[in-house]
């Protein structure tokens, strides 16, 4: 199965990302943002696959034929938070007004002295959940990132700050040495986050249905889970306008569970409840989705994988 967003080019260059970089850390957050609108002008017009995918996928959310503006909507709302990763990796959250929904639920687990799994996905900013660091300093948080996707953009952000950057477990090594990094990591009761919504080529995947169609799904996540015996929680952070941003917390599961006797049947019940928590966001922040490919792969024949034959290839589907 092809991964539509795997071999997407990176949008913008090295010396357009340092400018516009340059230019918010000088001039401040409200200057920057009205460089926005011709980025997303420029945007709307020249990235034609990423344009079609917005629609494909505005259509399915907002249940009618979207208009141009609705895409520009989306791409705007991509340019912000695309933006605010700036400000929120190179200084405190002064600058923004974050809800934080369902604390309670982490902060349960961390009471149980052990490592979590964060999984997260490409809606919102998945960085507001460094909000965490403001209610317990002294829990460390880890990104499993791959490094050499967008490695312009990466290296700009990494240089904000570098404490981050060397926090990141890079998902782009080879998957037994990406799930062991995990494990040590989760040993050391560190919340360990990653974004599940996307598989790369050769992974694992089921369909589930997402937003009333069949979309592939990767399973490697919720088998390391299972694998590992360790709580996961959702997260979702959600950009509301202006300075806003929801962070939601939900409890996916104390320990994720595959009966041995339908390991497949188990495993498509686990994702399917993940997509129906993704497509519920979606539904609530409807611009907020940044998969500019075709995610339900309409050109693609559906996968045919049997996770419970395939069982002892667990760490590589990292």
């Amino acid at each position: 199965m092809k991964q539509g967003w795997f071999d997407r080019p990176e949008a913008g260059s090295a010396f357009g990302y340092r400018l516009i970089s340059t230019f918010a850390m000088l001039c401040g957050r409200t200057a920057a943002r009205l460089v926005l609108y011709p980025i997303t002008a420029f945007y709307l017009m020249q990235r034609g696959p990423e344009r079609r995918a917005a629609r494909k996928y505005l259509e399915q959310v907002l249940g009618r034929k979207p208009s141009l503006w609705d895409i520009a909507k989306q791409i705007h709302c991509f340019a912000a938070v695309t933006l605010d990763r700036v400000f929120l990796l190179s200084e405190s959250f002064k600058r923004f007004d974050i809800r934080v929904f369902g604390l309670d639920q982490i902060r349960e687990q961390w009471g149980k002295k052990q490592g979590v799994l964060v999984y997260g996905s490409h809606l919102g900013s998945f960085d507001s959940l460094r909000v965490l660091a403001e209610f317990r300093r002294d829990v460390q948080v880890r990104v499993v990132l791959d490094v050499e996707q967008n490695p312009t953009i990466t290296n700009i952000l990494n240089a904000l700050n570098p404490d981050i950057a060397r926090s990141i477990i890079n998902a782009r090594r080879d998957g037994a040495v990406t799930a062991l990094a995990i494990k040590e990591a989760l040993d050391e009761t560190s919340l360990v986050t990653l974004l599940v919504d996307r598989a790369r080529p050769g992974n694992q995947v089921v369909t589930a249905d997402f937003l009333g169609r069949p979309a592939p799904f990767p399973t490697g996540p919720w088998q390391l889970a299972a694998a590992l015996k360790v709580p996961v929680v959702l997260c979702f952070g959600l950009y509301r306008g202006g300075n806003r941003y929801d962070l939601h917390f939900e409890l996916f599961a104390e320990t994720v569970r595959m009966e041995r006797s339908d390991r497949q049947a188990s495993l498509n019940a686990i994702v399917q409840r993940f997509a129906d928590r993704l497509a519920h966001y979606a539904r609530t922040a409807p611009y907020n989705w940044f998969n500019f490919y075709d995610f339900w792969q309409t050109d693609a024949p559906p996968p045919d994988v049997d996770a419970a034959q395939r069982s002892d290839d667990l760490q590589r589907r990292q």
